[in-house]
């Protein structure tokens, strides 16, 4: 049986591993000084970045139509695949998910979308695992136990250079009602299933490279790692060569996609790890 995979843009999943495992990607649009740009399309993460301290309002996203949705699964359905797998950003933080699975109403049990709980690298190493599981020919059940099980092994951590973008994209409720005390500090958060958590702030960049480097310390060992940054690469290698993990598998350094940065700000670094 065939089966397709289908994201969104904020997992973040390089442009090799989407072309090796044939994943489909649905793009976030953005909306920018009173244009709209789609992630990935017409407009750099490097851009992004450079311009987002000089925006005059903050850029704010949109999840796909569920036109979108419909279009790249009868795509996909027309070019031979008898199931798809749709995997997506926490639905409690997006509308991305609801637009999806709308969409797969039209389709029956032969689209099934799935919610990562996640975000960045926390959804694309499920769905590079459910590609895994596909080449192994699991049926879907086996391919959606297989991300089930990857999920309590993910760990997300991030440290932001500054709440202001957080606390201006009203996502996240402690956010909004903590921007008084944490303004003027590094917030430090968790990404666990659906939940994005405050689990601390410090005042410096070298204090908060430090705990990011103990956090992955304190994870174990490890099977697969992505080092997360909002336009800091080289902060994001120098941190890569301190940990200098013992991986099966290449770590990644991704400059995290717009989508996601646009409500965390740039400058920051953060990691996803799965457990062994």
């Amino acid at each position: 049986m065939k089966i397709a995979l289908v994201t969104d843009s904020t997992a973040d999943i390089p442009l090799n591993l989407r072309e090796k495992h044939q994943i489909d990607v649905v793009p976030i649009s953005l909306q920018i000084e009173g244009k709209s740009y789609i992630d990935g399309v017409n407009l750099s993460r490097e851009e992004f970045y450079n311009w987002m301290p000089s925006m005059k309002t903050p850029a704010s996203t949109a999840a796909p139509s569920v036109g979108s949705f419909a279009e790249h699964y009868e795509k996909l359905l027309s070019s031979g695949a008898e199931k798809i797998i749709s995997v997506h950003v926490a639905v409690a933080l997006s509308g991305v998910y609801n637009a999806a699975r709308l969409a797969a109403r039209n389709f029956g049990e032969r689209v099934h979308v799935f919610d990562s709980g996640q975000l960045s690298l926390g959804i694309g190493f499920q769905v590079i695992e459910a590609a895994d599981a596909i080449a192994q020919n699991l049926p879907v059940a086996g391919i959606l136990q297989a991300m089930t099980d990857l999920q309590k092994r993910l760990k997300l951590f991030a440290v932001l250079d500054t709440l202001e973008y957080l606390h201006r994209s009203g996502r996240v409720s402690w956010a909004k009602a903590r921007i008084g005390s944490l303004l003027d500090l590094k917030p430090i958060i968790e990404m666990t299933y659906s939940k994005v958590v405050n689990i601390g702030a410090v005042r410096t960049t070298r204090v908060a490279n430090k705990r990011m480097r103990d956090m992955l310390n304190d994870v174990g060992a490890i099977e697969k790692l992505a080092v997360l940054h909002t336009n800091a690469e080289a902060r994001a290698r120098q941190f890569l060569a301190d940990v200098a993990p013992n991986l099966s598998s290449p770590p990644l350094v991704v400059n995290v996609t717009p989508a996601i940065g646009a409500h965390l700000g740039p400058n920051g670094l953060g990691f996803a790890a799965v457990k062994k």
